[in-house]
């Protein structure tokens, strides 16, 4: 639903020719939203713009001369499914470098193309679940939290063109096996790092406090919350005269990094008093211009309206007949990233369309 459109909508944006090839009854993510622009679904145009749709069977002969036609052409394949549906459709490379020796066959599944576990059903909640994600994430006294966001199925089609990019590049055909569990576990990383050398089991902190960092959490303040990361030395004592806290740079409990998450209970408790004193915006305003790592919490809403938002060009408009349709747009921008971003198609809208060949 979620991980396999972003991949190829990800390489759409950098101007790759993405192909969906849908059932005769579509992707489910095309009803998934209750938001429509005429006959676009907002969901699913947030993850297939700029793509083409082609119905086929995969079930039958002629669905499979047709897959057959397409790979002939294509760079490499994606595909978002169990991995035994990959087998039985003939999704893999072994099955379909006949066609094509240099297609890449990319899967992206729950827990991998083989094993014990391949066949799970998966999705972002239970992976959260699994992978330690949910554990960490939340207040010490709250239960396991879920990311707001769909942050496991993001990270999969981010590794998945990844891995489909360099195998291209590197002008072999092969098959890319990436999965949900894998790359939440390759996102662990330092907190991974920890336990496997020295079997440290991190607990939650209050306020998604750094498990190392003193001070780097969301602070209280007057009539919010702002984010505070203070990393170094060097910002610290720019922080303690700003807040005019002279003995922050003398006493050993302040004074280094050390120090301070050693102490982390009574630094915490000192800042947290002194930042409650004003609102965000007055802290922001006076710490931010200093070069310190501050920022006010703000919902959704506030971030898509934002300046910066804006400065960045990250909310984009595609054209459609029905009227315009916002999203927001990618990150990677440089010499030759121009957006020429297209509707979302309609179920099957290529399926009579002749492809070029690749290249």
């Amino acid at each position: 639903m979620l991980a396999g459109p972003y991949c190829g909508m990800l390489l759409a944006d950098l101007d790759a020719e993405v192909i969906k090839i849908e059932a005769p009854d579509g992707d489910l993510g095309r009803t998934i939203s209750p938001h429509w622009i005429g006959p676009y679904n907002a969901y699913f145009a947030s993850l297939n713009r700029s793509k083409k749709s082609v119905v086929i069977d995969l079930a039958g002969a002629d669905g499979q001369q047709t897959l057959a036609t397409l790979c002939q052409n294509a760079d490499a394949l994606i595909t978002n499914l169990r991995p035994s549906a990959i087998r039985k459709f003939g999704l893999t490379f072994e099955a379909l470098k006949v066609h094509n020796p240099k297609l890449v066959c990319v899967a992206l599944t729950g827990y991998g193309l083989d094993g014990p576990n391949a066949d799970r059903p998966a999705y972002d909640y239970v992976v959260q679940a699994l992978a330690g994600i949910a554990a960490m994430t939340g207040d010490p006294e709250s239960p396991p939290t879920k990311t707001g966001y769909s942050a496991v199925d993001n990270s999969t089609g981010i590794m998945a063109a990844l891995g489909l990019l360099a195998q291209v590049i590197g002008g072999k055909g092969g098959q890319v096996d990436v999965s949900l569990y894998d790359t939440m576990i390759y996102q662990l990383n330092y907190l991974a790092s920890g336990y496997l050398n020295a079997g440290e089991r991190l607990e939650r902190e209050p306020n998604g406090a750094h498990p190392y960092i003193v001070p780097a959490k969301l602070f209280p303040t007057q009539d919010g919350y702002v984010a505070l990361f203070i990393s170094h030395d060097g910002f610290w004592k720019i922080f303690a005269v700003e807040v005019e806290m002279p003995e922050w740079l003398e006493d050993p409990i302040y004074a280094t990094a050390k120090g301070r998450s050693e102490n982390r209970a009574s630094v915490i408790l000192a800042i947290e008093n002194l930042l409650m004193t004003q609102s965000t915006e007055h802290w922001v305003a006076r710490l931010q211009p200093l070069g310190l790592v501050i920022a006010g919490v703000q919902d959704m809403a506030s971030a898509l309206e934002s300046d910066l938002t804006s400065q960045r060009q990250m909310i984009r408009v595609i054209e459609t007949e029905a009227g315009d349709i916002r999203v927001a747009g990618n990150p990677i921008k440089g010499d030759g990233v121009v957006w020429q971003a297209t509707p979302p198609p309609k179920l099957g809208q290529h399926t009579a369309v002749e492809f070029g060949s690749r290249g």
